[in-house]
């Protein structure tokens, strides 16, 4: 009696486990890629980090027809097809696209043992239109967005398709020349911040032309410091759907106005900037810009404890700036001194116009896949004078911290590579490895690391005597 109520109770809990198991199953994440669903490794997944949507490399590039190797020791993905190269690396913003380097929204990330990467820049470096369902969670991938063919006998285009014949960015406006009017779809979102403005039934006509398949034409937007980019493509080919992208630069809020006057869609822009520091008044003295690296909707990687980077890097930026006020042979300059984003190019830019004598840019290192790296390191872009400043700065730095000591290195990083003066970046330390982040986080330690930058920008600038 008692064996059969055992067996009684195990097929109860049998029956109640599978429903749950069916439901759970339901709900995974799907990559609809050009109409086929990927059939995804168990473990295999894709996530949201940090509001980044998240893809496995390997899954998508493989079913292109891409070549991927994985290389375990650098934790470094080089990707190939013919002549066509993408080399990415876990825990590294900066990401290789046929020998240019191109900047991440996020690091790609090891994850139940499989690099997932930011969906955008599958969409932006691979050629594809990427779609995201956030209600189904369905990523729809298309590798196929080319034009149709022109009709042999010369017939136009169905009159259902709109076609766009121009695009335009001035004073504020975007300016679509249409065929016919027609209302679109406009969304913003954040991360960066951007607004999407979807054409349906909508071709983009011979300005597509000169677009190889999935790729996005770009408008020049270098007179324009509200507006990063305005990146245009064929979204969908069935039915068409054009998509323009407006992201934007260091702003506070935006709002839009739409109308349509004569063919022409305007969305007219109203755009608060975030505030940005003051240009000094010449005085003689030297000037040194402090970057506390990301802020606002950059975080920055995550440290161990769940921190965000841009917390370490202001307030190690802001100790720096308070021992440099009271130098009374230097003006220093902050790229940002509360939680705001201002752009790498806005921070060169600012260096540059400034014609500042030194810029130093202040991170935390982050190795997610491998907690156990651990040190500090420093980075300069082949100017001799930077490589002097990130060498004076460097050895003090290892003194103050007491890290291991993973030497000084020339590295392609934008904020020290575009800015005319000499330029470091400071990796403190790895914020991924439990004891570094401590170290990083100490206020004592952070005030001798503040020290010992203040101290190397000083010798470098012979201000004092080198000990």
């Amino acid at each position: 009696m008692k064996k059969f109520i055992i067996m009684l109770l195990f097929s109860a809990l049998l029956l109640f486990l599978i429903p749950m198991h069916t439901q759970a199953a339901t709900n995974q994440t799907k990559i609809i890629l050009d109409g086929q669903e990927l059939v995804l490794p168990n473990s295999v997944e894709v996530v949201n980090v940090r509001n980044n949507i998240m893809i496995p490399i390997r899954v998508v590039a493989e079913n292109l027809e891409f070549n991927v190797n994985w290389d375990q020791k650098t934790q470094n993905v080089h990707i190939q097809q013919g002549s066509n190269a993408i080399s990415l690396t876990v825990g590294k913003e900066e990401a290789l696209v046929e020998n240019n380097t191109v900047m991440l929204n996020i690091a790609p990330q090891m994850i139940k043992n499989t690099v997932v990467v930011p969906l955008r820049f599958v969409s932006e470096e691979m050629g594809l239109s990427v779609g995201w369902n956030n209600k189904d969670k369905i990523v729809t991938l298309s590798s196929n967005t080319s034009l149709p063919s022109e009709p042999s006998n010369g017939s136009e285009i169905e009159a259902t398709t709109n076609i766009v014949h121009d695009i335009n960015y001035a004073n504020n406006q975007l300016i679509v020349s249409l065929d016919h009017e027609v209302t679109p779809v406009i969304t913003t979102l954040q991360n960066p911040e951007r607004i999407v403005v979807d054409f349906p039934s909508t071709n983009l006509g011979n300005m597509g032309q000169a677009l190889s398949g999935g790729t996005m034409g770009r408008l020049d937007t270098s007179g324009s410091p509200n507006i990063t980019d305005i990146r245009y493509s064929l979204f969908k080919n069935d039915p068409a759907q054009v998509r323009i992208v407006i992201e934007l630069n260091n702003v506070s809020s935006v709002n839009y106005e739409q109308q349509t006057i004569a063919g022409n869609f305007i969305l007219d822009l109203s755009m608060v900037n975030d505030p940005t520091p003051a240009t000094p008044v010449s005085s003689g003295k030297k000037i040194v810009v402090i970057d506390p690296g990301h802020g606002g909707s950059d975080p920055g990687t995550i440290s161990f404890t769940k921190k965000p980077e841009k917390i370490f890097a202001l307030a190690l930026g802001l100790k720096v700036q308070a021992l440099l006020q009271k130098e009374s042979g230097i003006e220093v300059i902050m790229t940002r001194e509360t939680d705001i984003y201002p752009t790498r190019s806005e921070r060169v830019k600012l260096a540059n116009d400034l014609k500042a004598d030194v810029f130093v840019s202040i991170h935390g290192n982050s190795v997610t896949a491998a907690p156990q790296i651990t040190g500090t390191e420093t980075y300069y872009y082949q100017r001799e004078s930077s490589k002097e400043l990130a060498n004076l700065i460097h050895k003090r730095l290892i003194k103050a911290m007491g890290l291991a000591d993973r030497g000084v290195k020339n590295g392609n990083y934008q904020v020290i590579r575009e800015t005319e003066m000499a330029a470091a970046l400071l990796e403190v330390g790895f914020l991924s490895n439990k004891s570094d982040e401590e170290a990083m986080m100490s206020e004592t330690n952070q005030i001798k690391a503040a020290q010992a930058i203040v101290d190397g920008i000083k010798e470098y600038l012979k201000l004092e005597d080198s000990e």
